[in-house]
């Protein structure tokens, strides 16, 4: 049986983390992706996510696992989210980001999902921890840019930067069977 999501059963958020010499006046960032499918189909024990880039939207700055409500102005926010679709994933020429699984491992905490993750016109291996709550699997991974020929957002001369890596985090809810 094949259960499928979307981001309105579903949630992709992305969190990207600050550094260099003027971090101390820069945000960490909650993003949200607004368009993607997911698919789980249990009896072939395999995930196939698509995810379409030019639809981040900026949530909110962060300080460590809190959210930072209104630090951002409307304007600040839709002044990242084009410098992340235009110069960091250059969406126009890379629409799309999809995750195919290729290995799907139970674990002691949930699953583990190895698969090949398409980015920025490059393809890699890309593993995914799953942890299963009460209600939500939750599936999280780090992507290093640099690996998908993507060069971290910097300003001010290199003195206000994103860390190389950053995490995305898929919710689904737990009434979807994730492949045993």
């Amino acid at each position: 049986m094949v259960h499928r999501f979307d981001a309105s059963s579903a949630e992709c958020l992305v969190f990207t983390y600050k550094e260099g010499l003027l971090s101390a006046v820069a945000h960490d960032l909650k993003i949200r992706v607004t368009k993607f499918a997911i698919a789980v189909d249990a009896t072939a024990r395999s995930v196939e996510a698509s995810f379409d880039a030019r639809s981040l939207r900026v949530v909110s700055a962060m300080q460590g696992t809190a959210e930072l409500t209104g630090s951002l102005s409307t304007a600040n926010k839709r002044e990242i989210e084009g410098n992340i679709v235009r110069d960091v994933l250059e969406a126009g020429a890379h629409p799309e980001i999809r995750f195919v699984s290729t290995r799907v491992k139970e674990t002691a905490k949930g699953y583990t999902l190895t698969g090949r993750l398409g980015l920025h016109g490059t393809e890699r291996t890309a593993t995914v921890a799953v942890r299963e709550t009460a209600t939500h699997y939750i599936g999280e991974t780090r992507v290093h840019q640099p690996d998908f020929g993507i060069r971290p957002y910097t300003a001010l001369l290199g003195a206000l930067k994103v860390q190389a890596d950053v995490v995305v985090r898929v919710t689904l809810p737990r009434g979807s069977s994730l492949p045993p």
